[in-house]
């Protein structure tokens, strides 16, 4: 078999994984303007429930951690309620499912935000882009610094996001702290630029991020918690003067934590894969316990990492947009659909449920 590794099966701790295939985390867009996911996203991952691991949508953790238009919630019951659905249609199919925990912090808008008010983040800088907005992109506002006496609510908010994901039947979550949202803006200079016991050193900016972590955990349990960074991206205008000595302090620290698995995103997202004198995939050997690698994976180059043992899990994220049954295709070593990059936030079935899978006149063509 040409992906023998690959389609393993891997103990994931209380999570047994069918294989080392896991679904990236893929914003969308197609939520009501409420947050609230809807019938096709049921319909979406349970196309997709074969992967050995479905990471969900980024969903905002509360209202002010919104940054984009038509994204999903985990702050209500209603949106509780719908999630469960896509719990249920996943586990029908034998898959397995986690929700990734989002606060984008700057990344926003004040149309984005309750009342119009300043999105919040650990300092008052601008990003240099634009914010996705039901009336369009616009361009990104200086936010609000948050105020010490206010991080408490904030874990507050990731906690009580993390029950309600419990109660929406998910085998557990994932903390984004990646690509430059709120627990990134923290760890990194570019944007933490407090002079308070939340910033400076990197002891400082770290103590921020691993209260969430902490409080996460103790919700679901860190064999049930995993953590995504994305050490040398520069997504959302955010830089670190020394990403090496950051990382390596922060995974550490997550280290001790036993989280279930690290995810990292190894490059620059839709970028080069080693375009950096600080290689983000050399964290490895800081974490003890679960590694999953990220950035351009093809089933070639996963297979090539599994098998030399540099990761434990691979992560797809835009090819399975457009096939809906990516394990069997590289199961079978058929040809992988190319998608529609036109139709990947907003709209509704078009570019989202109505990639087809093998027929299975292909399957039996491809098995011969």
């Amino acid at each position: 078999m040409k992906h023998e590794h690959l389609l393993q099966p891997y103990d994931l701790g209380p999570i047994a994984l069918k294989n080392r295939i896991v679904m990236a985390p893929l914003t969308r867009s197609r939520a009501t303007s409420d947050g609230v996911p809807k019938d096709i996203h049921v319909e979406y991952y349970r196309q997709r429930a074969s992967a050995g691991l479905i990471v969900s949508e980024a969903t905002n953790i509360s209202p002010e951690g919104r940054g984009y238009a038509w994204t999903p919630g985990i702050f209500n019951d209603e949106q509780v309620a719908a999630w469960k659905k896509v719990t249920q249609a996943v586990h029908g199919e034998g898959g397995k499912i986690v929700l990734q925990l989002w606060h984008v912090g700057r990344v926003s808008h004040p149309d984005l935000q309750p009342g119009g008010a300043l999105p919040v983040a650990p300092s008052a800088i601008a990003p240099a882009m634009k914010a996705f907005t039901e009336g369009g992109m616009k361009d990104a506002v200086a936010p609000r610094a948050l105020e010490a006496s206010e991080l408490p609510r904030v874990v507050a908010d990731y906690a009580k996001a993390t029950e309600n994901a419990k109660a929406a039947g998910f085998d557990g979550v994932e903390i984004h702290s990646a690509n430059g949202y709120l627990l990134d803006q923290f760890l990194r200079d570019g944007a933490n630029r407090r002079t308070d016991e939340f910033g400076g050193s990197v002891e400082n900016r770290l103590k921020f991020p691993l209260m969430v972590v902490d409080a996460v955990s103790k919700v679901f349990g860190p064999e049930r918690t995993g953590i995504r960074i994305s050490p040398v991206s520069p997504a959302n205008d955010l830089k670190d003067s020394d990403p090496a000595s950051v990382f390596t302090a922060y995974v550490e620290a997550l280290s001790a934590r036993k989280l279930a698995y690290l995810h990292v995103v190894e490059g620059a997202t839709r970028g080069d894969r080693d375009p950096h004198a600080f290689k983000a995939w050399s964290l490895r050997r800081h974490f003890d316990g679960t590694y999953m690698g990220n950035n351009n994976y093809t089933p070639d180059l996963a297979e090539e990492r599994l098998a030399a043992g540099d990761i434990d899990l691979a992560c797809f994220g835009r090819p399975f947009i457009s096939n809906p049954d990516l394990v069997e295709r590289i199961r079978l070593g058929a040809p992988l659909a190319e998608w529609d990059e036109a139709t990947f936030y907003g709209g509704a079935e078009a570019g989202y449920t109505d990639y087809p899978a093998l027929t299975e006149e292909e399957r039996r063509r491809y098995a011969a």
